[in-house]
């Protein structure tokens, strides 16, 4: 099953020789990404698919399992099959036909627009198991609309499993969820939130308490736990840092 896994995740997008008119797009463009790797507290990597390789690592600790960005720039795909347990590869391997499966069908013209996130688990150098968020967007295309290269941000996964396989638009209320049991694609609306939803939102980000929320908008604190568990039920959470997380995924605050 391994040699299954390992040959799905590096056959599905392959990108045999990439004309020399589509590489004048990416001169110099990692600056700008080492530049935003320096700005966020999340890891990023880039991978381009004609090399089958990671062509830049941010050293932000999160996705190295130990290593530097050096040996993690080094292993590539390897690092994938080091660090990511045997069921979790499984998933990556139905993630990445059904992903690619999607992508290939949509208009060349809107591929750019599109981004996938999931959750699956790392293993560190000691052992210790983590389940992160990764998400990833095409940073350029071949003239014949493939995914050259792609840019993923890793951050931790507020979920408790892992999945969570969505699809996002830029600038689109229209999301795809892949179910697992089937691989197939369901579109449905991102929830949306009123103003005061999306206030109260912004000022637990902050870290304001319910008590400080219910005094910096003139309301009763039974009032704010009574927003708070109208945006749990519109984006189908438990609690406010799974709910934190599902808008800034969502790209709601």
């Amino acid at each position: 099953m391994k040699d299954k896994i390992d040959s799905s995740l590096l056959s599905k997008n392959i990108v045999r020789e990439v004309p020399e008119e589509d590489r004048v797009q990416q001169t110099h463009y990692l600056e700008a990404v080492k530049a935003f790797s320096q700005l966020t507290y999340e890891s990023i990597y880039v991978i381009d698919y004609e090399k089958m390789a990671f062509e830049y690592v941010s050293d932000n600790p999160l996705f190295l399992c130990g290593h530097s960005a050096a040996e993690v720039l080094n292993l590539g795909y390897q690092f994938y099959f080091q660090h990511v347990p045997e069921q979790d590869l499984k998933l990556l391997d139905q993630i990445n036909e059904a992903g690619f499966d999607f992508f290939k069908n949509l208009p060349a013209s809107d591929k750019r627009q599109y981004s996938i996130t999931y959750d699956f688990h790392l293993v560190n150098k000691d052992g210790r198991k983590i389940l992160i968020n990764h998400k990833l967007t095409p940073l350029f295309l071949t003239s014949d609309g493939r995914m050259w290269k792609a840019i993923c941000i890793v951050s931790i996964s507020h979920h408790k499993n892992a999945g969570h396989v969505v699809i996002y638009k830029q600038g689109s209320e229209q999301k795809w969820e892949l179910s697992l049991g089937t691989s197939i694609w369901h579109k449905s609306i991102k929830p949306q939130l009123t103003k005061r939803e999306i206030e109260i939102l912004r000022l637990h980000a902050q870290g304001l308490t319910i008590n400080q929320i219910a005094e910096k908008i003139f309301v009763a604190t039974d009032t704010v736990k009574y927003y708070r568990r109208r945006i749990f039920e519109r984006f189908g959470v438990s609690n406010m840092v799974e709910a934190l997380s599902y808008a800034v995924s969502s790209k709601q605050i």
